[in-house]
Formats: C-alpha cells, sequence, structure tokens
C-alpha cells in the first residue's frame, strides 16, 4: 500500500488505542462491529474505507498475503465520519472467515494474545466497488486513491 501520512485519528467508545477489545464485540460474544469514529481526514477526501487485519493469525496464503482479514467495508460517503455499533452502512467486503462483513476476535484456543489493526483509509474518489471483495482485492482497487489513513489497535485472548 501507498504511504499516505495525514492528521486523522480513528477512535471508539469500545475500547482505547492499545487496550482490550471488549468480548461482546468478538466471536465468543455478540460479534458485533465497534462503534468508530474518525476526525481530520484530509480536505480533498470523497470516500472511506474500513479494515480490520489480525497480523499475528498464523496464517499465510499462497498469493503471499498474511494474517487474517475480519472486517473489509468500503464505498462510505465522505460525509460519513462514525460508524454506530452493528454499523450496517456501506458495502462490505468478505472476510476470511468466508462472510461478507464483520467477523469479531477469535484467535485460535492457547495462541495468546492478537493485536487487531483498525484502519480507516481516506480515499481521493468515490470508486463504487462491487460487494464481496476480500481485503487484498480492495487493497489492489484502492492503492492509488489513498490519501489518508489512521488506525486504532485492539488487543484480545480467546478465553
Amino acid at each position: 500500500m501507498g504511504f499516505a501520512p495525514s492528521d486523522m485519528k480513528l477512535t471508539s467508545d469500545a475500547f482505547q488505542d492499545g487496550g482490550q477489545i471488549p468480548v461482546r464485540y468478538t466471536g465468543e460474544g455478540d460479534d458485533l462491529s465497534p462503534a468508530l469514529a474518525w476526525s481530520n481526514p484530509p480536505g480533498n477526501t470523497r470516500s472511506f474505507a474500513i479494515i480490520c487485519h489480525d497480523p499475528d493469525a498464523p496464517l499465510v496464503s499462497p498469493g503471499g498475503t498474511y494474517g487474517f482479514a475480519h472486517w473489509v467495508l468500503y464505498n462510505l460517503p465522505a460525509g460519513v465520519t462514525s460508524l454506530a455499533e452493528g454499523a450496517g452502512v456501506g458495502t462490505a467486503g468478505k472476510n476470511d472467515f468466508g462472510n461478507n462483513g464483520y467477523g469479531g476476535p477469535m484467535p485460535p484456543e492457547g495462541h495468546g494474545v492478537h493485536h487487531y489493526f483498525f484502519w480507516v483509509l481516506a480515499l481521493d474518489k468515490e470508486p463504487e466497488l462491487e460487494a464481496g471483495l476480500t481485503l487484498w482485492e480492495l487493497l489492489e482497487k484502492i492503492e492509488p486513491n489513498v490519501i489518508g489513513m489512521s488506525r486504532l489497535v485492539g488487543k484480545y485472548r480467546r478465553g
């Protein structure tokens, strides 16, 4: 992915950056996406994408990808700067569970603490992308248009 520094800040009411993700937002709980909010997008932002990726997952794909994609969401208009818990806006991509939409943290038993990187990506265009793109398909399509990004990292260990 291209380098896109910005002053955007991504936050959640559910957990602090570097903090524990509550069970409610995991595969062991209600499996709801947490509420997210972002501020200070670049001035020429036309749309946003959200992803959640677990780089600690012991998974490498034949195509050279790694980790586990838990959430791929895109086609969010520039006027959207927050998502409610369990949000149903935007276009859902395919997570690595094989479903469209959010799939909460659920690392392998005994695998220890995993880190979940929630990213907001600001784009300088409004791509009308079809539903069901994987994380890596989405990044391939939007990379030239990413003008800013911010992340929020949560931790979770399976109970």
